[in-house]
């Protein structure tokens, strides 16, 4: 049994993760290539195109492909299944390109938050990474600040802590 109080994530975010197949030192490089092309090469119907960066690849190079299931109730919310896969994103070129210059920033799609409705996985919310590492959600019912990195984001969201709503004022 791995020592869960060596790593970087609180205990129950790490079991989450380790679940879930990540572990440290975990790191795909060629997948988060793969995805990079892929959104670099999509233009949406309007000419929009995706923004891709180092922090991003990063994230996708360490958590690519993973599905993580919470633990257990949320504590403000409920926590969701997270879907690290920036494919989810592809046709989302526009949207993102929109949130990232009203935050003066890039974003790239990171993956989706996913909410189960009748057994089966909908998608509930778009994750997506700025040039800084920090990490929004984008849903139905607006913008969401989750976390200044991806650590932060993840316990955000694994622990059902409620991210902050992103306003026109700031």
């Amino acid at each position: 049994m791995p020592d869960l109080r060596s790593t970087r994530f609180p205990v129950n975010i790490d079991a989450a993760l380790r679940e879930a197949g990540w572990q440290p030192g975990r790191w795909d490089i060629k997948l988060a290539e793969q995805w990079a092309d892929t959104l670099r090469g999509h233009v949406s119907p309007g000419g929009h195109r995706h923004s891709v960066f180092p922090a991003v690849v990063e994230a996708w190079a360490e958590f690519g492909g993973l599905r993580v299931t919470a633990p257990g109730h949320g504590r403000q919310i409920a926590p969701a299944t997270l879907r690290f896969d920036p494919l989810t994103g592809l046709h989302l070129a526009r949207t993102l390109g929109d949130l990232g210059r009203a935050l003066d920033t890039e974003l790239a799609p990171l993956g989706e938050e996913l909410g189960e409705e009748g057994g089966d996985s909908e998608q509930r919310a778009v994750l997506a990474m700025d040039m800084e590492g920090r990490v929004y959600s984008v849903d139905h019912t607006g913008d969401w600040y989750v976390g200044r990195d991806i650590d932060t984001a993840l316990a955000t969201l694994i622990t059902g802590t409620l991210p902050t709503r992103l306003t026109a004022g700031g």
